[in-house]
This record gives C-alpha cells, sequence and structure tokens, in this order.
C-alpha cells in the first residue's frame, strides 16, 4: 500500500489554500499513491477566531470539499482531506476530518473529539471549545487494504483513543496536524512513536510547516512511522509531498511480538 501525506502551509484565504492543496494532491496522486492525507485545517489557518466564524462555511458549501471530491475521483484514490474547518449545527465550528472514497463520494467524517482547553499560570486562558464543537464518535474506516483510526492533532496525547482503535483492529492511525513549534520540537516524535509502538500500528502524520499569515508558526514534519516505531518517511518544515510503501501485514506481526493489547486487564486503584 502506497500511501502520500501533503504537507501544508495554508493561508486566511481559502481560496488560495484550495489551489495549493489542490496541486500537491495532484502531485500526490501521481506518485502512485492509492491514499493521500491532507493536515489538519487544510482549507483555512485563521488566528483570529471572530473572522474565522465569518469565513468559514458549511460542509456542503466548502469549495476544498468539492475540490477534493473531484481530484478523488478523477485519480480514482482515497483522499483524506485531514481536516477541514465547516460550520456546526450550534453556530460554533466542526473540525472535521473528511475521507473521499474513489468514486468522489464521503464515506467517513470524523470530529476531532478533544479540544484544547487551558488555564496558565499567569491568569490567561484558552478556549478551543469556544470556537470549535467536540466530536462525541471515534471512527474507523475500512480500505482495501487496511482499516484506519481517524484521529486530528491534539488526539494523540489521548492513548485510550488510540488503544480503542487498535483493539478494535486499526491497522493504521492518522493524526493530521497543526502543531505549534515549541511542542512541536518537544513532543512530536514522541508522541507519534508512542501511539505507534503502543498499538503496534503504522501511524501517519500530515502536518502544516512554516510561518503563517497573522504570525502563527507550526512544525511540519509529517512522518510515516511502522508499528515497530520506525520512522520511514519524514518532511522538514517546507510545502511538500512525502511518500511510503508499508505493509499491513507488519502490524499482525508487531502485535505478536508485543501482544500488548492481547494482555491488557482491567483494574482496580486504591489510595493507602
Amino acid at each position: 500500500m502506497k500511501v502520500a501525506l501533503v504537507q501544508m502551509r495554508s493561508s486566511r484565504e481559502p481560496s488560495r489554500n484550495v489551489k495549493e492543496a489542490e496541486a500537491l494532491v495532484r502531485e500526490a496522486a501521481a506518485t502512485g499513491a492509492s491514499y493521500v492525507l491532507t493536515p489538519e485545517v487544510s482549507n483555512i489557518f485563521e488566528p483570529d477566531k471572530e473572522r474565522l466564524r465569518a469565513i468559514v462555511r458549511s460542509e456542503i458549501d466548502d469549495p476544498m470539499v468539492a475540490t477534493f471530491s473531484g481530484l478523488a475521483r478523477e485519480f480514482g484514490i482515497h483522499l483524506h482531506a485531514g481536516s477541514v474547518a465547516v460550520k456546526a449545527p450550534d453556530g460554533r465550528i466542526a473540525n472535521r476530518s473528511l475521507v473521499f472514497a474513489p468514486d468522489g463520494r464521503i464515506m467517513a467524517r470524523y470530529d476531532k473529539i478533544h479540544l484544547f482547553d487551558i488555564d496558565l499560570p499567569n491568569g490567561e486562558s484558552y478556549r478551543e471549545s469556544a470556537t470549535y464543537a467536540p466530536g462525541e464518535q471515534a471512527v474507523m474506516v475500512q480500505l482495501p487494504e487496511a482499516r484506519i483510526g481517524l484521529c486530528i492533532c491534539y488526539d494523540v496525547r489521548f492513548p485510550r483513543l488510540a488503544n480503542a482503535y487498535a483493539a478494535a483492529g486499526a491497522d493504521i492511525l492518522t493524526y493530521p496536524a497543526a502543531f505549534t513549534v515549541p511542542t512541536g520540537e518537544a513532543h512530536w516524535h514522541v508522541l507519534l512513536r508512542a501511539r505507534a509502538i503502543e498499538t503496534g500500528s503504522f501511524v501517519l502524520s500530515a502536518a502544516q510547516g512554516g510561518d503563517h499569515d497573522g504570525g502563527k508558526s507550526t512544525y511540519g514534519h509529517s512522518i510515516a512511522i511502522t508499528p515497530w516505531g520506525e520512522v520511514v518517511a519524514e518532511a522538514g518544515t517546507e510545502p511538500c509531498v512525502i511518500t511510503a510503501d508499508i505493509n499491513p501485514h507488519e502490524v499482525a506481526l508487531a502485535r505478536q511480538r508485543i501482544p500488548a493489547l492481547r494482555n491488557a486487564r482491567d483494574f482496580t486503584l486504591k489510595t493507602a
């Protein structure tokens, strides 16, 4: 199974992002990949939340959704929009992953479950949940070659989700992302390799990378990791396409060598 990871540097202008994403997806399809993944918020990278709310459209009206449907159909590939920001029914925004089948239809939707809400020691607070509506359901997709568990960015810090997918038979975990540079330098490789090793799964992440409009910077380093934790493909920080040839049979071999999923047990906790 040949996979391609599209690294982007999305801007505040959706039309520009659609054009750049289309060019990169075409490049990815030309490599012969049957599955192509793009980053988190492929359609818009907007730090101003009020402007984001004003620009974001519903899924059915989003131009990237329509373009990706056409590209999947044109090339006969599974095209995975790592995430697009679309209007949610409650007035907030859904950070939504979409998987397009080779006939162009949307075969799976996943809304990011874990949102970043924090109170900092200096008194500042950040509430992703004030802008985004959290998802409630994990979603696994059956491709001809493998089963894929859908995650988005911050989800990588919650091993319970990864383990649930692996226990249900997922071969690949996907983490499209827009990691900041400081957290990326500290945690990117460690977290993604840990999710691969502990579940015996392939891990794929297409990422945003570089300096964006509005002064934000993302870490990049789109990456493909084997069930044994080996990095087999990795990007830098520039927009690009990287590919990897993966064999889903390696998943069963890794889980036989380290049967952590089978050996897991329920337990109680007490304080002495």
